[in-house]
Order: C-alpha cells, then structure tokens, then sequence
C-alpha cells in the first residue's frame, strides 16, 4: 500500500539565518511522497531568493505582507496536494525519519485529525521544549500545559513521556493534520494571527468527533522564541487574548459563564505578579488583552457550542497556576491523576 502523500507547510519572515540552519534538515525528510511548501511573509532578507537557488524543489508562496503564522498558513494551503498536511514551523529541525511515526498514527484510526511529534529542545536535546513537548491539556480555566513542561519547568526526557496517547491539543510548531478534517472544521482563525491558534484548532475538531494524538516515536528539536521572544509583551497579550477568545468560542454559555469568575481571579493574580516584579509592560498587555478580546468575542457569538451540542471540557479540573505556584507541583507526574477526565 502507498504512503500518503504529506504537504509540508513552512511560514517565514525575514528569517533567513534560521530557514539556513533547519530546511535542509525538511529536504533530507525519508518519506517517499511529500513536498514542501514554504509561506514568505513578504520577507526583505533574501529568503526566497535563497530557498529558490539552493533548495529548488521546495515550493515558494510569496505572501504580499507578514500575515503572520495564522493567515500565512491558510493561505499556503491552497497549493498543498496531500492527503495529510503538516504545519512546521521554520525554527524546528528534524530527523531523516520523523514523518513516518506522524503518518502511522494518523492512518491508524480515520478519526485521528492531528498529530505531534516530541518536542525537545535544539541546543539541549534531552530536554522537553516548551512549545508543545510530548503533548498538550487544559485546566478547567483554560491554562495550556503539557507532559514535559508546567509554565516555564521544562523536564528532561529520560522517556517517561513515550507513551503514543491521545491528548487535548498537539502543538502548531509540527502538527500533521488530515487534510478532509480540515475541510469538516475550517482551518487556523485568522483573527488569532499567532499563538494559541493550534489549541483552538484541536478544541474544534473534538468537538466534530476527532482525535488528536501524540507519536513520541518522532523526535523533532525546536529552537524557539523565533517569531516573539518569550519575555515579549506582545507574546503575553497574543497569549491572554487569544486564549480568552478560545474559551469563550468553544464552550457553551452556561460552561463559559461558570469558567470565567475563575479564569479572572487567575488572571487577577498573574497581573499582581508582574506588577510585583515591576513588568509593567506585561501587566499593560494583560490589561490590553482583556480589552480586545471582549471587543472581538462578538465575531463568535453564532459560533459558540450550544447546551445540545457534543461537550468537549477542557480535561484537567485543577487549576495548573495553583498547583505550579501554591503546592510546588512542577512537573506533568506531579498532578494528581484523578483531577483529569478521559478525554473523547
């Protein structure tokens, strides 16, 4: 039987020296039928030029402006041909092998819409990396966590996380995605321009009868911080919006209104904490995320699930910030099992 054909989607802007560095890595890829697709966001740094002269067989979608990782995507997608797509992003290295454990899992179960590789980091492979690891969970008030990293704990990988399982959301930086699902849902929100975007993604196809799973049989190695710094306060804006956009999309009236007295005394104590450690420019992004979010939830008010539709929950009923910040729990093994409901 043939391997499906993959389509292998790269954004980038004005990111020459890291497409350098990691798309030779994508070409040498040891999987019969797939091509490579990368998105330029009207880079000005000579990327496309590059990619055309030294990587001929990789196909260039010029963009007219940075739309960023949500729009970029979407408007590459177009000019895949697989059967199964893989969102990847330009700072990620991989090894000759990686694709096939990703396609295994996703032609095992026809309702498998997204998988992820591990996730570890570039310049210290045997720890987990924090934009994904081995897999992705939500706490009831909608705080992203993985097996690998709790807020900014990121474990060393000594395969206490290479078990293949289903998990609440894979992570955006290599996502394989199976193209008909895509079709069922819709693809990235625009409105979210980056981060985020993939969990909202993976809520949504639950919620349409899909799976998403994690093969940590792959290993890829992210550099990270490529698009935003991680101490950026336009990442924690993008982060506090979208995330409250996300919830409020996906969950039910009912299920909202109780999750959001909590959602706000949470994020009520992240501001404290930036203003006692004198971020005042993280604090002014929190403020500013809540303000746009409220303004631009009313684009989701016919989208929203309503109390007859299919229930998907965020699986985690604790709360991550109070375990992490309050009980000293740091690690995925240290929350306690009986606090997450099965997901499906």
């Amino acid at each position: 039987m043939a391997a499906p054909s993959v389509s292998i989607v790269i954004v980038t802007w004005n990111a020459k020296s890291v497409v350098q560095q990691c798309l030779p890595s994508v070409v040498a890829t040891d999987y019969p039928e797939f091509e490579i697709i990368v998105a330029d966001n009207a880079s000005t740094d000579g990327t496309a030029a590059w990619i055309a002269r030294e990587h001929p067989s990789v196909k260039i979608v010029r963009h007219p402006d940075n739309w960023r990782f949500c729009r970029g995507n979407n408007a590459a997608l177009p000019h895949a041909t697989g059967e199964f797509v893989v969102l990847l992003n330009n700072d990620v290295e991989v090894p000759p092998g990686w694709l096939w454990p990703l396609v295994d899992a996703a032609t095992a179960a026809p309702d498998v819409a997204a998988v992820q590789p591990k996730m570890l980091q570039y310049d210290d492979r045997d720890r987990f990396e924090y934009a994904g690891a081995a897999g992705g969970y939500l706490d009831r008030a909608g705080y992203p966590f993985t097996r690998g990293r709790l807020f900014d704990t990121m474990e060393r990988d000594r395969g206490q996380y290479d078990d293949a399982r289903d998990v609440f959301w894979a992570t955006g930086a290599a996502l394989l995605l199976r193209r008909s699902a895509l079709d069922a849902v819709g693809l990235l929100d625009e409105r979210f321009e980056m981060h985020m975007e993939e969990i909202d993604l993976c809520w949504r196809l639950q919620r349409h009868g899909y799976r998403v799973r994690v093969a940590p049989q792959s290993a890829v190695y992210h550099i990270g911080g490529a698009s935003l710094p991680s101490s950026s306060p336009q990442k924690t804006y993008y982060n506090f919006r979208n995330s409250l956009l996300m919830l409020y999309k996906n969950l039910s009236p009912s299920a909202w209104r109780r999750t959001l007295p909590v959602r706000l005394a949470c994020d009520a104590a992240a501001l404290g904490r930036t203003l006692a450690h004198g971020q005042l420019q993280d604090a002014k992004a929190i403020v500013r995320a809540y303000r746009d979010a409220w303004r631009l939830r009313r684009h989701y008010h016919e989208k929203r699930p309503s109390a007859s539709d299919r229930a998907v929950l965020p699986p985690y009923r604790g709360l991550v910030p109070v375990d992490y910040f309050l009980r000293g729990r740091h690690t995925f093994a240290d929350l306690p099992s009986d606090r997450f409901r099965a997901l499906g």
